[in-house]
């Protein structure tokens, strides 16, 4: 997996809340038994047309956001099924990462994004950053004045920062251990294999015939 340290996009924006993961990626993509080709599938039902063609109305589908790569929309991003599809797909159309708000709700907080798309997220090497609503409501504000804008993105330093004029500087907070992950470009796999060594030697010495 390739690390996240730091990274200067363009920002899409995507202003819907409650995206789900069938939004994302629909079911009938699911059959394929490959990990790739998955990119051009993203938002399907709203990227396209009855006649297969790019839907104009379509935010992504602006020629402004066109190669984005950070992609900032509302709260609850990925909610629904558990498909790894789904960020396999936002990976492959090219985003890094993504940014949603948090928000207060009759007393309680809604995340910005649904816990099993963000785990996913982490294992797939895309980083997800979680802002106030005020914080998002102005990064759309700033980007619907001037689309097409970059933001630079810095994990160390746990900032997102608006290439405007003058520029906006957002911190965000991160989990140590995922932070941890991202800038080692650690996934589950890499994990295990850091330990490579000492599992060969249990393996070597451990009797088959008696139980672990």
């Amino acid at each position: 997996m390739e690390p996240f340290t730091t990274h200067t996009g363009v920002i899409a924006t995507l202003d819907r809340a409650n995206v789900d993961t069938d939004q994302i990626i629909p079911k009938q993509f699911l059959k394929s038994i490959q990990r790739t080709g998955f990119g051009k599938s993203l938002f399907f039902d709203w990227r396209y047309g009855d006649d297969g063609k790019p839907n104009p109305d379509f935010e992504l589908n602006q020629p402004e956001f066109e190669g984005a790569s950070i992609l900032v929309t509302r709260n609850n991003f990925g909610c629904g099924s558990s498909r790894e599809h789904a960020v396999w797909a936002v990976a492959q159309y090219g985003f890094r990462a993504i940014v949603a708000p948090w928000q207060e709700s009759l007393g309680s907080r809604v995340p910005g994004f649904a816990d099993i798309f963000c785990n996913n997220c982490v294992k797939n090497g895309i980083l997800t950053i979680e802002l106030s609503e005020s914080d998002v409501d102005q990064i759309f504000a700033v980007v619907n004045a001037r689309k097409g804008i970059e933001a630079a993105i810095d994990l160390e330093a746990q900032t997102l920062t608006l290439k405007s004029d003058p520029e906006h500087v957002f911190s965000f907070e991160v989990n140590a251990v995922v932070k941890d992950h991202l800038l080692r470009g650690l996934d589950d796999i890499a994990l295990t294999l850091a330990h490579e060594a000492d599992i060969t030697a249990f393996e070597q010495q451990h009797n088959t015939q008696l139980p672990t």
